[in-house]
C-alpha cells in the first residue's frame, strides 16, 4: 500500500500541475509548448538520479550542483576542443566520485560534511577552467539534445528512457537490489559476503556518471557553460528524489518517481513564470509545492499504516 502511494502521488502532482498550466496557457498544449515547458528537464532528471544513487545508500550529496557545473565547463572546453582529453577528464571525475564514496565509508565520515567540502573543490576547478562564461557545446551533443522526435518532444522521450534504464538498473537488477540493501541493512549485506566499501564506491561512481551526463546535457541545451550554471541542482535534485517518493533512510527510492519529480519541478518553474512571479518568489513557491506533496504523502502513509 505504501509503495503504491509512493508512485501515485508524484504522478498526480505532475498531472495537476500540467492541467493548471494548460488551463492558464492553452497554447502550451502543443508539441512546441511542451518542448518549452520541459526544455531543461533532461539535465535536472539526470542530476536527480545522481542524487538518488547517494540517498539510496543513506548519504546525501551537497556537492552535486558544483560537480554538474564542473562537468559542464569541461564539456564546453576540453571535450569540444580536444575530445579524447575531455573524455579522460570526465572519466577521472567519475572515478573521483567513486573514491569519495569509498573514503566516506572507510573512514566513517559524515557524507554531508565531506560533500559540502568537495563542493568548494569542484567549484574552484570550474572557475579555473572557465573564469568567465563561455565555451561551446560539441556538435554531436547539441544535435542530440535538439533532435525532434515525431510525436513528443525530445525532453519527454529522454525522461522516459532515463526512467526505464534506471528502473531496470536499481529495481530489477541484482546489483541494484544489493545497493538498496546497503541503505536498508548494511550489516546483512556484509554478512552475505559483500564488500560494503566497494558497493558504496559503486553507488557514488554511478552518481558521478549521471552527474557528468547532466552537465553534458545542460551544455547541449545552453550551448555554453559557466562555473555557476548548475548550482541550484543540489537542492533541486534532493527535492526531486523526495518528491518522487524516495526517503532519506532505508534504501527506499523510486527511479521512475525521481524522474517524475524532476519533471514536476521543471514544470513548476514554467508554471510560476506564467504567474509572473519574480525569480526570488519562484524558489519559495517551488518549496511550497514540495511541502504540499510531502504533506499529502505523509497523510496517505499514516492512513495506509492504520489500515
Amino acid at each position: 500500500m505504501l509503495a503504491k502511494y509512493r508512485i501515485i502521488l508524484p504522478v498526480v502532482s505532475l498531472a495537476v500541475l500540467l492541467a493548471a498550466t494548460f488551463y492558464m496557457q492553452p497554447r502550451a498544449m502543443s508539441y512546441f509548448g511542451l518542448n518549452l515547458l520541459f526544455n531543461l528537464a533532461v539535465p535536472i532528471a539526470l542530476a536527480t538520479i545522481a542524487q538518488m544513487m547517494i540517498i539510496m545508500v543513506n548519504d546525501i550529496d551537497l556537492s552535486l550542483g558544483a560537480f554538474v557545473s564542473l562537468a559542464a565547463c569541461i564539456t564546453a572546453t576540453y571535450l569540444n576542443d580536444t575530445p579524447m582529453l575531455g573524455l579522460l577528464i570526465l572519466l577521472a571525475l567519475v572515478a573521483s566520485y567513486a573514491l569519495m564514496g569509498a573514503v566516506i565509508h572507510r573512514l566513517d565520515l559524515p557524507a554531508i560534511v565531506v560533500t559540502l567540502g568537495m563542493s568548494f573543490v569542484w567549484g574552484g576547478l570550474a572557475l579555473f577552467i572557465l573564469p568567465t562564461p563561455g565555451g561551446s557545446a560539441p556538435g554531436w551533443i547539441r544535435t542530440l539534445m535538439t533532435v525532434k522526435p515525431p510525436l513528443v518532444p525530445m525532453a519527454v522521450v529522454a525522461a522516459v528512457l532515463i526512467a526505464f534504464v534506471t528502473h531496470m538498473l536499481v529495481i530489477r537488477s541484482r546489483l541494484g537490489t544489493v545497493l538498496r540493501g546497503v541503505g536498508g541493512n548494511a550489516r546483512s549485506i556484509t554478512r552475505a559476503g559483500w564488500n560494503v566499501t566497494a558497493l558504496k564506491a559503486m553507488a557514488y561512481g554511478l552518481a558521478g556518471l549521471f552527474g557528468v551526463l547532466a552537465g553534458m546535457a545542460l551544455v547541449g541545451l545552453t550551448t555554453s557553460a559557466d562555473a555557476n550554471i548548475a548550482l541550484r541542482y543540489t537542492l533541486l535534485s534532493i527535492a526531486g528524489v523526495i518528491l518522487g517518493g524516495g526517503e532519506f533512510t532505508g534504501g527506499k527510492v523510486s527511479p521512475v518517481g525521481a524522474v517524475i519529480g524532476a519533471l514536476t519541478l521543471t514544470l513548476a518553474a514554467s508554471f510560476l513564470s506564467f504567474l509572473r512571479l519574480s525569480p526570488d518568489w519562484q524558489i519559495g513557491a517551488q518549496g511550497a509545492i514540495l511541502i504540499l506533496v510531502l504533506t499529502a504523502r505523509l497523510l496517505f502513509s499514516r492512513k495506509g499504516a492504520a489500515e
